[in-house]
């Protein structure tokens, strides 16, 4: 039997039954987790570093049925040691005691609910996607490591998120070096945090009080999406076509985590539709009426858009790289905004457009690019009222709507 103590945010070991410790033939731990505990004499201890060299000494002990004790931080169910054990051993070969994670503690810590956060663990992974939640979502606990830290957090979201606060919570639990400090994304990246850190707060303070819940976590998904026409503000219906708006999200596959891009955006349906979906959304978009509807069209569906306010492609230097990018406008520029998107996007480029003379070289574009290129020719008749209560269809303007795709092998070195 494996017996798996999670250590909670408590300085010492005194609240470990001593019974869970009895007649331990091994003890896997950090350091400090194995000084605070009273142990067997005779106990072997392992501090725990790389994690195979412990697994195949615990697999020795388990082989010869010797009582093993794995101790860890926090709840060790939550992205902790859980998971590699039983995928190692089985779960029926565990007996876990958790303890109180670091992002149950730093929430409480502020006097805030959190079964409406969103929490990522950049421990040992891509920050890109912790980054990408906390530009999309208000309440964010992120779990960090070596170069995803408070620092990198911040120098990723500032300029990107001036709303945001980041509440730095490190060595939780001690009750003389524990510190829990409110600062700017700015403030962030301008400090050397140490290796104390146990867990960062992405606030959006004005709404870190969110509804009630009754399922946990921030990515609630949407009753449905393609939405009306009618439920965005748009100049003379220049807006994507809620039959056009569907197959496109289709194509770009919008999610949590990752970064879509709305060139030529318009009213910013599209971006709005993203990150009611879950993912970060930047528009960008040169009319300065516009740039205000797209605001006005973030705010009414409750969601974080980026505004950029600027003419494609050079207003897309200086954004980070995006997962998908619909492109909606372009005009002549269109085959040097879709190759500029396209050398660009880790994943998809979706582009929709009237003009059939403009096909080629949109195609060309995409597939200038590395990415397998398909289309469809969309064509929609709605249902229209006449007099004496009968109906005709009404039929919508054509339009096409392209697609590349980067194969899967190459979506993580995309051309700068």
């Amino acid at each position: 039997m494996i017996t798996v103590v999670g250590m909670g945010t408590e300085a010492s070991g005194s609240h470990v039954p001593q019974e869970l410790l009895a007649g331990t033939a091994l003890a896997v731990g950090g350091r400090r987790h194995l000084e605070a505990v009273a142990l067997p004499e005779t106990a072997e201890r392992v501090v725990l570093g790389p994690l195979a060299p412990a697994l195949e000494r615990i697999a020795g002990c388990v082989a010869e049925g010797r009582p093993v004790v794995v101790l860890a931080s926090g709840d060790p169910g939550f992205f902790g040691i859980v998971r590699a054990l039983a995928e190692r051993f089985g779960p029926q070969a565990l007996r876990v005691r958790p303890g109180v994670s670091s992002v149950a503690a730093a929430f409480a810590r502020l006097g805030l609910p959190w079964d409406d956060a969103v929490v990522v663990s950049a421990h040992g992974r891509d920050a890109r996607t912790a980054v990408q939640l906390c530009r999309a979502h208000p309440k964010v606990a992120v779990l960090t490591g070596p170069g995803a830290g408070p620092a990198e957090l911040g120098a990723a979201l500032a300029g990107h998120c001036p709303g945001r606060v980041l509440v730095v919570a490190s060595s939780l639990g001690d009750p003389v070096r524990e510190r829990v400090e409110r600062v700017t994304p700015a403030e962030a990246a301008a400090r050397d945090w140490g290796t104390a850190v146990n867990v960062v707060l992405c606030l959006d303070e004005s709404r870190a009080l969110g509804p009630v819940r009754t399922v946990a976590g921030g990515l609630g998904r949407p009753a449905g999406w393609a939405l009306d026409e009618a439920e965005f503000t748009h100049r003379d219906s220049m807006i994507t076509k809620f039959e056009v708006r569907a197959l496109a999200l289709a194509r770009l596959g919008p999610r949590p985590g990752e970064l879509v891009w709305d060139v030529g955006a318009g009213s910013g349906s599209v971006a709005v539709e993203c990150a009611r979906l879950g993912a970060a959304a930047v528009a960008v978009e040169q009319a300065a009426d516009g740039v205000e509807r797209i605001r006005a069209n973030a705010a009414a569906h409750g969601v974080d858009v980026r505004v950029v306010h600027g003419t494609a492609p050079a207003a897309l230097a200086e954004l980070d790289d995006p997962d998908a990018v619909f492109v909606g406008g372009g005009g002549r520029d269109l085959p040097g905004v879709v190759t500029a998107c396209a050398r660009r996007a880790r994943r998809a480029v979706v582009v929709a457009l009237a003009a059939l003379d403009r096909v080629p070289a949109a195609r060309a574009a995409l597939a200038s690019a590395g990415l397998a290129c398909d289309g469809v020719l969309l064509q929609s008749s709605r249902l229209a009222p006449l007099p004496g209560g009968v109906t005709r269809l009404a039929a919508a303007n054509p339009v096409f709507l392209l697609w590349g795709v980067r194969p899967a092998a190459h979506s993580e070195g995309v051309a700068q």
